[in-house]
């Protein structure tokens, strides 16, 4: 069991689910908190990685750092997603077993299923069947890094327990129209369309210069010093015009988000109460007599879904955008349905208390300010 006083690595703590598990910890007493930002330490350094290790010597780590990113993104950058998160996972994982770490919370992500998996999604699906290919690479990522944490457990009697979580949005979500997940793109999409309809020249460009937008094709760029039509034209790429936005796919997928801040305190009650003993009721005999540990994973998320069309029906009215919603089904639709059996988070003790309708008006409100 983990002290108020124990040290806890925090890897990602300035991300959408790292920062919002530091601040879980903190309201709870646990205030020996160790983050680095990406320029203090670059993950993908085994080198580094090692170094900070000897110095910090943390109880317990949090992997919360990954490369992630939307459909768009896992199309164009298949490397970087398999190559990155590999080698962010074989570090980290790799020095806490070497400095004797004693709990460890591995963060994945519940595209580790495949494509036709039954739903709900059960932990012992995985690896049934092929998965989804638009993501496969960062999927394949995630579960070399959960295999590792049961693996270890297995030959070396660690405590690594990893936790698989739905969609996440939330507080410090990525908002980037090309690599960011759904919710925070199409938030940011409507609203931008919804200035444009009612002529706030100037929230689009407090926006852009927030957060710019390129066309990389093009090679062009827009802030909020760019020319006005410069900047009508980035955005109407991204689908973004005062009377319409056009979003990809037909809409009919359905999918499950879970508030970020509530995958943080799950992750949290994970870490502080669940050990990986608490995780092996699936155990069973082969023909050759041996025991068979797998799928000691857990996932994390509500339950509940939604179709896209729905979602972003939802977004539209909450933002008050009085113009079109257009799909674009040259685009791909991704995986057709993704919802998580959270039967054993349950069991375990932890249950979601908040669903979609407030979230989307939490991430809309955050995003204003």
């Amino acid at each position: 069991m983990l002290s108020k006083d124990s040290k806890i690595y925090v890897a990602g703590h300035r991300g959408l689910v790292g920062s919002a598990i530091w601040n879980n910890l903190k309201q709870r007493g646990y205030t020996n908190l160790v983050g680095r930002t990406h320029k203090e330490l670059d993950l993908m350094d085994a080198v580094a990685v090692r170094t900070f290790f000897d110095e910090e010597r943390p109880d317990a780590v949090v992997l919360a750092a990954a490369h992630v990113g939307g459909i768009m993104a896992n199309l164009q950058y298949r490397a970087d997603f398999i190559y990155q998160n590999l080698q962010i996972q074989q570090n980290v994982i790799g020095e806490a077993w070497r400095h004797g770490v004693r709990k460890l919370l591995f963060l994945g992500s519940t595209c580790i299923y495949p494509r036709d998996a039954e739903q709900p999604m059960k932990e012992d699906c995985l690896l049934t069947s092929p998965l989804e290919y638009t993501n496969e690479p960062y999927a394949i990522a995630k579960i070399a890094g959960l295999k590792m944490c049961e693996s270890f457990n297995l030959q070396y009697g660690t405590n690594y327990i990893a936790v698989m979580p739905t969609n996440l949005y939330g507080p410090n979500d990525n908002f980037h129209l090309e690599n960011s997940h759904v919710l925070p793109a199409m938030i940011r999409k409507v609203y931008l369309a919804k200035c444009l309809n009612e002529g706030d020249d100037e929230a689009v460009r407090r926006d852009l210069y927030k957060r710019p937008v390129s066309i990389p094709k093009e090679d062009m760029h827009a802030d909020g010093s760019s020319k006005w039509e410069t900047i009508l034209h980035v955005l109407e790429y991204y689908g973004i015009t005062p009377q319409a936005v056009t979003l990809w796919g037909t809409g009919k997928p359905t999918r499950e988000f879970l508030w970020s801040e509530e995958m943080a305190d799950a992750s949290v009650f994970v870490l502080l109460n669940v050990d990986f003993k608490d995780t092996l009721q699936g155990a069973v005999q082969n023909q050759d007599g041996l025991t068979e540990y797998r799928n000691c994973h857990i996932n994390v998320g509500t339950g509940k879904e939604i179709s896209i069309r729905d979602l972003a029906q939802k977004v539209v009215a909450e933002i008050g955008f009085r113009g079109e919603l257009r799909w674009d089904r040259s685009k791909p639709d991704g995986t057709m349905k993704k919802l998580t059996d959270v039967s054993k988070l349950n069991r375990l003790g932890w249950h979601h208390k908040i669903d979609i309708d407030e979230g989307i008006r939490r991430l809309y409100e955050w995003y204003k300010e």
